[in-house]
This record gives structure tokens, C-alpha cells and sequence, in this order.
């Protein structure tokens, strides 16, 4: 379990007693400001918990949801184009419109982590969005484990999320082309 200075504080009452629990082994410090239960500790779980305005997108999420099999070099977060920068080396950040934000946004079970990230759903979408950006090789193995997954996608999401977009009819023409 992941705990902020503040809620070390409200468990261990004082200063003193956390860093005793720190001392002991009851507790341990993964990062600055982010402290944990257990000794092993994903370093996405510490990454969301640092910075918990943040989504899995990109790279990260295909990762997680099991449509690439390349482990990515970097944290792929998304943020709202008004949070601030992240000066992470471990993190890519995108900046997205407020209103598109929080569309597609889901809470994920991986590996005894809870991930927020965007739906596989979403995911399409931002697959058609930027396949010129996305190495060949890469897309197609991404598009690819998307052909097998249709049954389990739902096609009415992934509209509602085209349709987000000034474009989402052509979107949705290339995911037709590309996935059905």
C-alpha cells in the first residue's frame, strides 16, 4: 500500500515513529514524499502515486493492455494541458484538451498494481490518430492484436470517443478499414 507523507503521518502520529517504522522495516521510502507497506513496489504504482493527476496512455497503455508485447523505454502519462510540466526522465508526458480529458479513463488490475488508464476502447482511437507518428512495425502489431480482440471490444465506445474529435468520421472509416 502506497502512503503520502501526510497519511504516514496521520498512521504514525509523529515524525519520530515513522522514521522508527522506517528503521525496523515496517515501512519503506520509494520516493520522495511516497512511501510504502511492502518492500517491492511496481514503479508505475510509485509513478501515479507522485503524480495522481495523471492517466497511462501511449506506448505504456498498450503495454498494460496486453496489445504490444514492447516493453516501453519510458512512462507514457497524459495530463490536462493546464497541470504542469513533469520533469521526470522516467516520463513522457502529453497534454490533452480538458474535454477530452477524462473520456475513456478506467482503474486496472495489473499485477497486484491498480493502473489508471485509458480504455482499450480509447486506445483505438488514439492508435488511428496517430499512426503516422508510430513506427510501422509497431502499428502493425498493435492493429493486429486489435483484430483478434473484436469480439471484446465495444464498437459503440469507440464512436462515442471518434466523435470527440473534428475528424471522427474519418477516424472511424480507418478503424473500420483497419480492425473489422
Amino acid at each position: 500500500m502506497l502512503l503520502s507523507y501526510n497519511e504516514c503521518m496521520q498512521k504514525y502520529g509523529t515524525d519520530y515513529r515513522m522514521k522508527k517504522a522506517l528503521a525496523d522495516g515496517s515501512l519503506f521510502q520509494k520516493e520522495k514524499g511516497v512511501y510504502s507497506t511492502s518492500r517491492n513496489t511496481a514503479e508505475i504504482e510509485v509513478l501515479q502515486r507522485k503524480y495522481p493527476r495523471t492517466t497511462i496512455t501511449g506506448q505504456s497503455a498498450y503495454y498494460y493492455h496486453s496489445l504490444s508485447d514492447v516493453i516501453p523505454d519510458y512512462y507514457y502519462l497524459a495530463t490536462r494541458r493546464t497541470d504542469t510540466r513533469i520533469r521526470d526522465l522516467r516520463v513522457k508526458q502529453t497534454f490533452i484538451r480538458d474535454d477530452i480529458f477524462a473520456q475513456g479513463i478506467i482503474e486496472m488490475s495489473y499485477e497486484n498494481s491498480r493502473l489508471r488508464i485509458y480504455s482499450q476502447e480509447r486506445m483505438l482511437v488514439e492508435l488511428m490518430r496517430f499512426r503516422g507518428k508510430i513506427p510501422l512495425d509497431y502499428y502493425k502489431e498493435v492493429i493486429g492484436n486489435y483484430r483478434l480482440r473484436t469480439e471484446e471490444l465495444d464498437f459503440y465506445q469507440v464512436e462515442e470517443y471518434a466523435a470527440l474529435f473534428r475528424n471522427g468520421s474519418h477516424l472511424m472509416d480507418m478503424i473500420q478499414m483497419e480492425v473489422l
